[in-house]
């Protein structure tokens, strides 16, 4: 069956000729979601600014170049594109039949962590840095859980074979997404854990597995959680983390340091904020991590309310057209995988503004298409290129 644009709905990648793809680039152009598309540059534009902001003081990051990490975060979000092109190019049906591939190469990533070639940034042990270059490989296990489960759950429901997933096939897909996350918790990386558990949730929500599963899953986390922590799998200082979320006035000097110098940042922009490069906490370095973790501080500090409720809305649009794409696609396959990527890109907002305003623990996770992080923006730009594909290869009449 053949789109009037001149696609195959059954796919537009490899097993089209390449003249064919060429032919039909002005239709590519037509179907891309470009608010969605727009509002993730924007985001990744705004964060140029930030991180610039946040790091041009700081010599003993920067090595006395003020533009290093804005030429960096620049860097990184172009990448980011060519990967979201190259994912569109491919198509995420192409990329289903490459699953175990993928699935494999993240798994032996994050048991790499683990050993000597692993290494500890801001006390997580969950990087592999060869000759200066620091790869989180927990930001790809996020992208092929997705793909995984997703290819799982489907096969037989996209085949006709079943209406929804059976016990048999749930049981499958969690232990796909098992493995890599107890790899990714011994590191210990408790944020990315957090990420990858609400994605397994969106996920089986999406697919129409029994609810069984899902308050199942539910219940099996509350008694994993308490396991965890009476077995001292947690560092001290995510123990540590944990407690000043529960008594904000706990050590402030200390592990409550953070959180109460983020609060202070975002406190003091008021409505227009102090105007950027001028931040009083920004430009004195009073909040660590300011270009990672805590890059929200930056845009309430000095843009405000209005610029921090920018950064919201743009979000906002993305989860919106993401929400669209996941309904309007006629193959569960699809609504699978844009379902984990809304989960995904929720939660880790949702946990990184909300630690900066002291209403979530501190969990180290980077601020979607905003922070800086050469792995993490390569990954969600990953997932914009698999939801642009959906939506690409949807039927016209979708």
């Amino acid at each position: 069956m053949a789109g009037t644009s001149g696609f195959s709905v059954s796919g537009y990648g490899p097993e089209r000729g390449t003249w064919a793809r060429l032919a039909s680039r002005d239709s590519v152009l037509r179907r891309l979601d470009w608010p969605l598309l727009l509002s993730a540059l924007a985001l990744s534009a705004i964060g140029s600014l930030l991180v610039w902001s946040a790091t041009r003081n700081r010599t003993s990051l920067n090595g006395g170049d003020p533009y290093s990490f804005l030429f960096r975060h620049i860097t990184n979000t172009g990448i980011g594109f060519a990967l979201m092109i190259g994912t569109i190019w491919l198509g995420h049906r192409t990329l289903r039949g490459a699953v175990p591939v993928l699935y494999g190469l993240s798994v032996v990533l994050v048991l790499l962590v683990l050993t000597p070639l692993g290494s500890t940034i801001n006390g997580a042990h969950a990087w592999i840095v060869i000759s200066g270059f620091s790869l989180q490989p927990s930001e790809f296990v996020k992208v092929t859980i997705i793909l995984g489960m997703a290819m799982i759950l489907a096969s037989r429901v996209d085949a006709g074979d079943q209406q929804h997933p059976d016990h048999r096939t749930v049981a499958k897909a969690l232990g796909l997404a098992v493995i890599p996350m107890a790899i990714t918790m011994l590191m210990p990386d408790l944020g990315s854990v957090m990420v990858m558990a609400v994605i397994v949730l969106g996920v089986l929500l999406a697919s129409g597995a029994s609810n069984r599963w899902i308050i199942g899953l539910i219940g099996a986390g509350v008694l994993g959680a308490f396991l965890v922590a009476a077995l001292g799998v947690l560092d001290e200082y995510q123990i540590n983390r944990f407690a000043a979320f529960a008594n904000p006035n706990l050590d402030p000097a200390g592990v409550g340091y953070n959180t109460n110098q983020a609060r202070i940042a975002i406190g003091s922009g008021g409505l227009t904020g102090t105007g950027l490069f001028h931040g009083s906490q920004t430009t004195g370095q009073f909040v660590p991590e300011q270009q990672t973790d805590f890059v929200f501080t930056v845009a309430g500090e000095e843009l405000g309310f209005v610029g921090a409720g920018l950064i919201l809305l743009l979000l906002g649009v993305v989860l919106w057209r993401a929400c669209r794409i996941a309904r309007e696609t006629t193959e569960l396959y699809g609504t699978i995988v844009a379902a984990g990527i809304i989960a995904w890109f929720a939660f880790q907002a949702f946990e990184n503004i909300g630690m900066t305003l002291g209403i979530m623990p501190v969990a180290g996770l980077p601020l979607p298409f905003v922070s800086y992080g050469g792995t993490s923006m390569f990954a969600v730009w990953i997932a914009v290129g698999l939801l642009q594909s959906i939506r690409v290869q949807r039927p016209m009449s979708a």
